[in-house]
């Protein structure tokens, strides 16, 4: 399983083997984002040596496709339709809100005779009346614009090229209307750009342009290359159609990365790979030293919360260590909030380490208050998977605000971590795969200046899956054995791998 699609929401999914290749679209529909039931397929390739790569979903309301006259809720995906001669643009429509499509009688929608041009993304815009499509020219390094009236006949309208990070190709763009925080006055934009590989850690990865759109031109805010993840493993991250242009926009990426996705020790052990990752609010805020920055957080985890692990409001320098062994789920939410934080001459760290206690392996990061503040994630305590692309460590700086507070966010499962730094001014997604289960977290902090104050909070998540498993443990997916019979499937993961 690969890149998230048509969000509302659609999966890229190769359902009859553990590695890429024979791409369809897979299906799981959500009340509240992580508790998710399996669908039936949604969209297959229609001969062999096609796929069915990324894409997008959208609702015509006002039925300007005319596939829909007699309701307003009619789904049309937009998708990549890859062969060995080409990829072309096609859609598909559907008329019982996306459990069930017809490709389109005239497809392709859109085709340029390449085999480099895939990944539509396509949004409504309002001001011009218009949908809007932005798609990757990939060995171009460009991001092609287009409008439509009816999502049947495109047009050509601008183009983005050669911004940011390039490595060796462009994918998997998106274009969403992006609210500031704290301002209600302006009309910003996001441009979301994956690029693999070549990304400074290597192999795959998500850069960011904020900046405004016409309805037929993006113009960035800067020249700066942002990036929207500094760990290893978050890639083509895709944004929900339909959230109103004025509220947070909310996305999912594939946890992943292309050096090594398909062949993680997951394949062979428990029938699948890949994962998604959290679930995430976004906003943009003007409050760094660069201008612009995206703010991501979890979306609501409300829904998994189990009982509490610890809770520690006046830590200090000191220590908290739970055994959390008889948490069935094996997913923690943690939090370690730091104030009174003094203007000069700060020292301290802030860590935390889960490891398990049967065979020592462990999963650890931290904050160092002093210097040029850096923050750290090391994944090389576990020895599940070795493989020379497998990057241990990652790092980032985070500056210490005005008003002298520092907050660590951070969701672990049994093979992902995704931490959150200030709010969201900073993230990391990280997966690992140990050899014996992690049962123990330590928080520790050490070397704080006199008045600075601790507090640490954690709980125990639920499983997203428990109410599908059956007594073995697994869930009914929609994995594909020779046809498209459906066979089940082994969770580790609350958030659903395949």
């Amino acid at each position: 399983m690969n890149d998230p699609n048509g969000m509302f929401v659609d999966a890229d999914d190769n359902p009859t083997d553990i590695v890429a290749g024979n791409q369809h679209w897979g299906h799981a529909t959500s009340k509240d984002l992580y508790h998710w039931v399996n669908q039936p397929i949604a969209i297959y390739p229609g001969a062999k040596g096609e796929g069915i790569f990324t894409g997008s979903a959208v609702i015509d309301v006002n039925n300007t496709s005319g596939f829909f006259p007699n309701q307003t809720n009619g789904v049309v995906a937009i998708y990549t339709l890859n062969t060995a001669k080409e990829e072309t643009q096609e859609i598909a429509y559907s008329t019982d809100g996306g459990y069930t499509f017809t490709k389109y009688a005239n497809n392709p929608v859109l085709s340029i005779n390449s085999t480099q041009f895939r990944d539509p993304k396509v949004i409504y815009h309002a001001p011009t009346s218009a949908w809007v499509m932005v798609v990757s020219y990939a060995q171009d390094f460009v991001i092609g614009i287009y409008t439509s009236p009816n999502l049947t006949s495109w047009t050509h309208a601008s183009n983005f090229s050669h911004h940011g990070l390039l490595g060796l190709q462009y994918e998997c763009p998106n274009l969403v209307p992006m609210p500031m925080l704290n301002a209600t006055d302006q009309n910003m934009y996001l441009l979301t750009i994956s690029i693999n590989p070549g990304a400074p850690l290597g192999g795959s990865i998500t850069e960011y342009f904020p900046g405004t759109f016409n309805g037929t031109a993006f113009t960035p805010v800067d020249g700066v290359a942002r990036i929207a993840d500094f760990g290893k493993d978050n890639y083509a991250g895709q944004f929900f159609y339909g959230v109103p242009d004025t509220q947070p926009q909310i996305s999912i990426a594939w946890a992943s990365n292309w050096q090594y996705s398909q062949v993680v020790p997951t394949g062979p052990l428990e029938g699948w790979r890949s994962s998604m990752s959290l679930p995430r609010v976004n906003v943009l805020a003007n409050i760094t030293r660069i201008g612009y920055d995206l703010i991501s957080v979890p979306y609501d985890l409300t829904p998994l919360y189990d009982a509490p692990l610890a809770s520690n409001s006046s830590l200090g320098n000191g220590s908290v260590l739970v055994d959390y062994s008889q948490l069935s789920s094996g997913a923690i939410y943690f939090e370690v909030n730091i104030t009174s934080i003094p203007t000069a001459n700060v020292t301290g760290t802030a860590n935390f380490t889960f490891l398990s206690s049967v065979t020592g392996e462990s999963v650890r990061g931290g904050f160092f208050l002093g210097g040029d503040t850096p923050f750290f994630i090391n994944r090389g305590g576990i020895r599940g998977f070795d493989n020379p692309f497998f990057t241990d460590k990652v790092s980032t700086n985070n500056i210490i605000n005005a008003e002298g507070t520092w907050m660590l966010q951070g969701v672990i499962d049994r093979s992902i971590l995704e931490v959150f730094l200030d709010g969201g001014q900073r993230s990391a997604t990280m997966t690992f795969f140990p050899e014996g289960v992690l049962d123990t977290m330590q928080i520790t902090t050490a070397g704080l200046n006199e008045g600075v104050k601790v507090s640490v909070q954690a709980w125990g998540l639920k499983s997203a899956w428990a109410m599908e498993e059956n007594a073995n443990g697994t869930v009914v997916g929609n994995n594909t054995m020779m046809g498209n019979s459906t066979s089940a499937m082994r969770r580790r993961n609350m958030f659903g791998q395949m």
